[in-house]
Protein backbone atom coordinates (compact mmCIF):
# COMPACT_ATOMS: atom_id res chain seq x y z
CA UNK A 1 0.00 0.00 0.00
CA UNK A 2 1.36 3.56 -0.94
CA UNK A 3 -0.40 6.86 0.52
CA UNK A 4 -0.54 9.73 -1.79
CA UNK A 5 -0.40 13.10 -0.35
CA UNK A 6 -1.22 16.60 -1.41
CA UNK A 7 -4.31 15.77 -3.73
CA UNK A 8 -6.41 18.39 -4.61
CA UNK A 9 -9.73 18.23 -5.65
CA UNK A 10 -11.79 20.78 -8.03
CA UNK A 11 -14.96 20.01 -7.98
CA UNK A 12 -18.62 21.12 -9.31
CA UNK A 13 -21.06 22.57 -6.71
CA UNK A 14 -24.30 23.38 -7.97
CA UNK A 15 -27.83 24.11 -5.92
CA UNK A 16 -30.07 23.09 -8.70
CA UNK A 17 -30.71 22.47 -12.22
CA UNK A 18 -31.72 26.61 -12.56
CA UNK A 19 -29.11 28.25 -10.29
CA UNK A 20 -25.46 28.48 -11.61
CA UNK A 21 -23.00 26.39 -10.62
CA UNK A 22 -18.96 26.70 -9.79
CA UNK A 23 -16.18 24.68 -8.70
CA UNK A 24 -14.43 24.58 -5.30
CA UNK A 25 -10.91 23.45 -4.45
CA UNK A 26 -10.34 21.09 -1.49
CA UNK A 27 -6.92 19.41 -0.30
CA UNK A 28 -6.89 16.01 0.44
CA UNK A 29 -3.34 15.49 2.40
CA UNK A 30 -2.69 11.90 2.63
CA UNK A 31 -5.30 8.75 0.96
CA UNK A 32 -4.11 5.22 0.68
CA UNK A 33 -3.58 4.43 -2.76
CA UNK A 34 -5.97 1.12 -2.46
CA UNK A 35 -9.04 3.58 -1.58
CA UNK A 36 -11.78 3.92 -4.67
CA UNK A 37 -12.51 7.44 -6.18
CA UNK A 38 -15.91 7.47 -4.30
CA UNK A 39 -14.23 6.73 -1.15
CA UNK A 40 -12.43 10.18 -1.58
CA UNK A 41 -15.23 11.61 -1.52
CA UNK A 42 -16.96 10.21 0.93
CA UNK A 43 -13.57 11.53 3.33
CA UNK A 44 -13.93 14.56 1.67
CA UNK A 45 -17.65 14.69 2.47
CA UNK A 46 -16.75 13.53 6.50
CA UNK A 47 -14.17 16.66 6.59
CA UNK A 48 -16.96 19.24 5.35
CA UNK A 49 -19.99 17.90 7.53
CA UNK A 50 -17.39 17.92 10.04
CA UNK A 51 -16.82 21.70 9.53
CA UNK A 52 -20.61 22.51 9.12
CA UNK A 53 -20.34 22.71 5.47
CA UNK A 54 -22.78 21.12 3.31
CA UNK A 55 -21.60 17.49 1.63
CA UNK A 56 -21.37 17.04 -2.04
CA UNK A 57 -24.12 15.18 -3.75
CA UNK A 58 -23.28 12.32 -5.95
CA UNK A 59 -25.23 9.35 -7.16
CA UNK A 60 -23.87 6.21 -5.95
CA UNK A 61 -25.37 2.43 -4.53
CA UNK A 62 -23.86 -1.29 -5.11
CA UNK A 63 -20.14 0.08 -5.55
CA UNK A 64 -19.32 -2.91 -7.63
CA UNK A 65 -19.85 -1.79 -11.19
CA UNK A 66 -22.69 -2.94 -11.54
CA UNK A 67 -25.88 -0.22 -11.20
CA UNK A 68 -24.39 2.74 -13.18
CA UNK A 69 -25.20 5.49 -10.81
CA UNK A 70 -21.55 6.81 -10.24
CA UNK A 71 -21.58 8.59 -12.93
CA UNK A 72 -18.82 11.73 -12.89
CA UNK A 73 -16.60 12.99 -15.70
CA UNK A 74 -13.26 12.76 -13.81
CA UNK A 75 -10.45 14.75 -15.33
CA UNK A 76 -12.43 15.88 -18.89
CA UNK A 77 -13.00 11.55 -19.04
CA UNK A 78 -16.58 9.87 -18.07
CA UNK A 79 -15.83 8.03 -15.44
CA UNK A 80 -12.05 8.88 -15.09
CA UNK A 81 -9.29 7.63 -17.01
CA UNK A 82 -9.04 4.00 -16.73
CA UNK A 83 -10.34 2.16 -19.69
CA UNK A 84 -13.57 0.11 -18.78
CA UNK A 85 -14.42 1.07 -15.62
CA UNK A 86 -16.68 2.71 -13.31
CA UNK A 87 -16.34 5.60 -11.43
CA UNK A 88 -16.86 3.36 -8.27
CA UNK A 89 -13.95 0.54 -9.45
CA UNK A 90 -11.61 3.52 -10.11
CA UNK A 91 -8.87 3.09 -7.57
CA UNK A 92 -6.63 6.29 -6.66
CA UNK A 93 -3.59 3.97 -7.11
CA UNK A 94 -4.52 5.20 -11.04
CA UNK A 95 -3.61 9.23 -10.07
CA UNK A 96 -0.09 10.30 -7.83
CA UNK A 97 0.78 12.47 -5.23
CA UNK A 98 0.38 16.27 -6.07
CA UNK A 99 -2.37 15.92 -8.76
CA UNK A 100 -4.82 18.58 -9.29
CA UNK A 101 -8.43 16.29 -10.29
CA UNK A 102 -11.23 17.81 -11.65
CA UNK A 103 -14.90 16.51 -10.97
CA UNK A 104 -18.20 17.22 -12.86
CA UNK A 105 -21.20 15.96 -13.69
CA UNK A 106 -22.77 14.46 -17.15
CA UNK A 107 -22.63 17.12 -19.58
CA UNK A 108 -25.11 16.56 -21.96
CA UNK A 109 -28.86 18.43 -22.41
CA UNK A 110 -30.81 15.23 -21.79
CA UNK A 111 -29.10 15.00 -18.07
CA UNK A 112 -29.80 18.44 -16.64
CA UNK A 113 -28.01 18.92 -13.23
CA UNK A 114 -29.81 18.02 -10.01
CA UNK A 115 -27.56 19.24 -7.48
CA UNK A 116 -24.01 18.54 -7.57
CA UNK A 117 -22.73 15.65 -9.08
CA UNK A 118 -25.97 14.27 -9.52
CA UNK A 119 -27.94 14.62 -12.95
CA UNK A 120 -31.58 13.43 -14.06
CA UNK A 121 -31.21 10.55 -16.31
CA UNK A 122 -35.07 9.62 -16.23
CA UNK A 123 -35.01 9.90 -20.56
CA UNK A 124 -33.65 6.44 -20.42
CA UNK A 125 -36.58 5.20 -18.00
CA UNK A 126 -38.67 6.34 -20.69
CA UNK A 127 -36.51 4.73 -23.72
CA UNK A 128 -36.86 1.45 -21.42
CA UNK A 129 -40.77 1.98 -20.81
CA UNK A 130 -42.01 1.55 -24.82
CA UNK A 131 -39.76 -1.27 -25.39
CA UNK A 132 -37.15 -2.80 -23.37
CA UNK A 133 -38.62 -5.69 -22.02
CA UNK A 134 -40.48 -9.24 -23.39
CA UNK A 135 -44.73 -9.24 -23.28
CA UNK A 136 -44.64 -12.13 -25.92
CA UNK A 137 -45.60 -15.50 -23.79
CA UNK A 138 -42.33 -17.36 -24.01
CA UNK A 139 -43.25 -19.90 -20.90
CA UNK A 140 -42.03 -20.95 -17.65
CA UNK A 141 -37.93 -20.40 -16.85
CA UNK A 142 -37.49 -24.62 -17.81
CA UNK A 143 -39.70 -23.75 -21.39
CA UNK A 144 -37.08 -20.62 -21.89
CA UNK A 145 -34.03 -22.59 -21.44
CA UNK A 146 -34.50 -25.45 -23.49
CA UNK A 147 -34.88 -23.02 -26.56
CA UNK A 148 -31.24 -23.71 -28.42
CA UNK A 149 -29.59 -20.78 -29.34
CA UNK A 150 -25.87 -20.57 -31.04
CA UNK A 151 -23.30 -19.97 -28.82
CA UNK A 152 -22.18 -16.47 -30.50
CA UNK A 153 -25.81 -15.36 -30.50
CA UNK A 154 -25.79 -15.53 -26.95
CA UNK A 155 -22.23 -14.32 -26.16
CA UNK A 156 -23.26 -11.20 -28.52
CA UNK A 157 -26.75 -10.83 -26.64
CA UNK A 158 -25.44 -10.57 -23.14
CA UNK A 159 -22.44 -8.73 -24.19
CA UNK A 160 -25.04 -5.95 -25.22
CA UNK A 161 -26.98 -7.10 -21.83
CA UNK A 162 -23.96 -6.15 -20.03
CA UNK A 163 -25.16 -2.11 -20.51
CA UNK A 164 -25.42 -0.91 -16.78
CA UNK A 165 -27.45 2.69 -18.24
CA UNK A 166 -24.41 4.98 -16.69
CA UNK A 167 -25.14 7.16 -19.87
CA UNK A 168 -21.14 8.02 -19.73
CA UNK A 169 -21.54 7.00 -24.13
CA UNK A 170 -24.21 10.19 -23.73
CA UNK A 171 -21.64 12.29 -22.00
CA UNK A 172 -18.84 11.39 -23.88
CA UNK A 173 -20.67 11.72 -27.35
CA UNK A 174 -20.35 15.27 -29.01
CA UNK A 175 -23.63 15.26 -29.89
CA UNK A 176 -25.43 14.14 -26.66
CA UNK A 177 -26.27 11.15 -28.51
CA UNK A 178 -27.69 7.92 -26.33
CA UNK A 179 -27.80 5.51 -29.51
CA UNK A 180 -24.78 3.08 -27.78
CA UNK A 181 -26.95 2.75 -24.63
CA UNK A 182 -30.57 2.38 -27.20
CA UNK A 183 -28.93 -0.29 -29.24
CA UNK A 184 -27.42 -2.31 -25.70
CA UNK A 185 -31.16 -2.13 -24.82
CA UNK A 186 -32.54 -3.25 -28.13
CA UNK A 187 -30.06 -5.89 -28.85
CA UNK A 188 -29.60 -7.97 -26.05
CA UNK A 189 -33.01 -8.83 -26.91
CA UNK A 190 -33.51 -9.07 -30.72
CA UNK A 191 -31.00 -11.33 -30.70
CA UNK A 192 -32.80 -13.70 -28.31
CA UNK A 193 -36.12 -16.15 -29.67
CA UNK A 194 -37.93 -15.02 -27.00
CA UNK A 195 -37.36 -11.15 -28.39
CA UNK A 196 -38.37 -12.24 -32.24
CA UNK A 197 -42.71 -11.61 -31.55
CA UNK A 198 -42.09 -7.91 -30.93
CA UNK A 199 -38.40 -7.16 -32.74
CA UNK A 200 -39.62 -5.00 -34.95
CA UNK A 201 -41.69 -2.78 -32.69
CA UNK A 202 -39.42 -2.52 -30.26
CA UNK A 203 -36.90 -1.21 -32.25
CA UNK A 204 -39.31 0.76 -33.78
CA UNK A 205 -40.61 2.36 -30.08
CA UNK A 206 -37.15 2.64 -28.90
CA UNK A 207 -35.40 4.31 -31.45
CA UNK A 208 -38.25 7.30 -31.74
CA UNK A 209 -38.27 7.82 -28.26
CA UNK A 210 -34.86 8.08 -28.41
CA UNK A 211 -34.97 10.88 -30.91
CA UNK A 212 -37.42 12.72 -28.52
CA UNK A 213 -34.62 13.40 -26.04
CA UNK A 214 -30.86 12.79 -27.61
CA UNK A 215 -28.97 13.82 -30.36
CA UNK A 216 -28.10 11.98 -33.44
CA UNK A 217 -25.11 9.57 -33.50
CA UNK A 218 -22.27 10.79 -36.40
CA UNK A 219 -19.72 7.32 -35.69
CA UNK A 220 -17.47 9.30 -33.44
CA UNK A 221 -17.00 6.19 -31.87
CA UNK A 222 -16.51 8.35 -28.33
CA UNK A 223 -19.65 6.04 -26.62
CA UNK A 224 -17.64 2.76 -27.12
CA UNK A 225 -14.32 4.38 -25.62
CA UNK A 226 -16.02 5.95 -22.73
CA UNK A 227 -18.10 2.79 -22.29
CA UNK A 228 -17.54 0.96 -18.63
CA UNK A 229 -18.42 -2.04 -20.08
CA UNK A 230 -16.81 -2.19 -23.83
CA UNK A 231 -19.97 -2.13 -25.65
CA UNK A 232 -18.93 -2.23 -28.85
CA UNK A 233 -20.57 0.17 -31.56
CA UNK A 234 -21.44 -2.90 -34.00
CA UNK A 235 -24.88 -2.89 -31.58
CA UNK A 236 -25.87 0.61 -33.44
CA UNK A 237 -25.16 -1.03 -36.62
CA UNK A 238 -27.45 -4.14 -35.77
CA UNK A 239 -30.23 -0.90 -34.27
CA UNK A 240 -30.16 0.56 -37.44
CA UNK A 241 -31.14 -2.55 -39.31
CA UNK A 242 -34.13 -3.60 -37.35
CA UNK A 243 -35.27 -0.08 -37.23
CA UNK A 244 -35.15 0.00 -40.66
CA UNK A 245 -36.78 -3.00 -40.94
CA UNK A 246 -39.35 -2.14 -38.94
CA UNK A 247 -40.02 1.03 -41.06
CA UNK A 248 -40.66 -1.44 -43.80
CA UNK A 249 -42.58 -4.27 -42.50
CA UNK A 250 -44.98 -1.66 -40.89
CA UNK A 251 -45.59 -0.08 -44.29
CA UNK A 252 -46.21 -3.16 -45.48
CA UNK A 253 -48.92 -3.92 -42.74
CA UNK A 254 -50.55 -0.43 -43.13
CA UNK A 255 -50.85 -1.30 -46.86
CA UNK A 256 -52.83 -4.58 -46.08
Amino acid sequence: MTILTNITIKIWRQEGPDTEGRFETHQIPEISDEASFLELLDILNERLIEEGKEAIVFDHDCREGICGTCSMMIDGQAHGPQKGTATCQLHMRTFSSGDEIVVEPWRATAFPIIKDLMVDRAPFDRIMEVGGFITAPTGGAPDANIIPIPKPVIDASMDAASCIGCGACVAACPNGAANLFTAAKITHLNLLPQGQAERYKRAEAMVEKMDEYFGSCTNHGECEAACPKEISIDTIATMNVDYWKSKFKNRQHLDR
